[in-house]
């Protein structure tokens, strides 16, 4: 069954400048380009500094590509995420585009339940219904309910981790970027968090994500893209080593 493309990226690049190393350019990505459509799971591979997190970051917004075109589906419609007005972004992240990071970053003395549920009452859904789907959520998620009236702040890694998968999860983006989700889950979990990821592409979202453990790629990818390091250019004054 054709998949309906969500995100086109092509010849993607992203330079860093350290000004407080008198101005030396950092090359992160260059020239990445790949195509992810519905119901899809895109792995991102490569070893550690390769720019993966960087990448995750551009296609949500919170880096400026360098150069290149990150066309985002929406609606009916295109919008070119390198070019759009912060506005934009900020709706394109509310409605289209979901990211569970690595870290959990909370609004202290919030309860668990209402930081999950507050992606869905953002989109409209009446308070008592988002705070039922919150908890459904949490309790596929095995965060215990004597947690669900707590801050998560004080909870542990991998209890964390997984308030942050349901905070993501839950608003149902067409669109969702996963960086390392499992990364602090053990191996009951980490089965949960595969199953919810099938639910998701069943359900016709795109995914993009890294992940370390390798079972876990094996599980859901339907397509990998390996980033390498960049090798900068040979000069005068910096000579090739054997």
């Amino acid at each position: 069954m054709p998949r309906t493309p969500s995100i086109q990226v092509r010849d993607l690049e992203k330079t860093f400048t350290l000004h407080h190393q008198g101005g030396i350019t950092l090359p992160v990505l260059e020239r990445v380009s790949f195509e992810v459509g519905t119901g899809d799971c895109l792995v991102l591979a490569g070893p550690s500094g390769t720019g993966k997190s960087t990448l995750l970051r551009c296609l949500y917004g919170n880096y400026l590509a360098s150069a290149g075109s990150i066309r985002v589906r929406d609606g009916d419609h295109w919008t070119e995420l390198t070019q759009a007005p912060e506005q934009t972004i900020l709706r394109l992240r509310r409605d289209v585009i979901g990211y569970v990071s690595q870290f959990l970053r909370v609004i202290p003395r919030v309860t668990t339940l209402d930081v999950v549920a507050e992606p869905l009452r953002q989109s409209g859904v009446a308070p008592n219904d988002a705070r039922d789907t919150a908890a459904a959520m949490l309790a596929r998620l095995n965060v215990p309910e004597r947690l669900w009236g707590l801050p998560p702040a004080t909870f542990s890694g991998g209890e964390q981790q997984r308030v942050n998968i349901a905070r993501g999860l839950i608003g149902g983006h067409p669109i969702l970027l996963l960086d390392e989700p499992t990364a602090s889950l053990d191996a009951d979990n980490r089965a949960v968090v595969v199953s919810l990821i099938r639910d998701a592409m069943a359900a016709g979202r795109c995914l993009i994500g890294i992940f370390h453990d390798e079972a876990v790629r094996a599980a859901v990818a339907t397509q990998t893209l390996s980033i390498s390091p960049i090798v900068a250019p040979q000069t005068a004054a910096q000579p090739a080593y054997a």
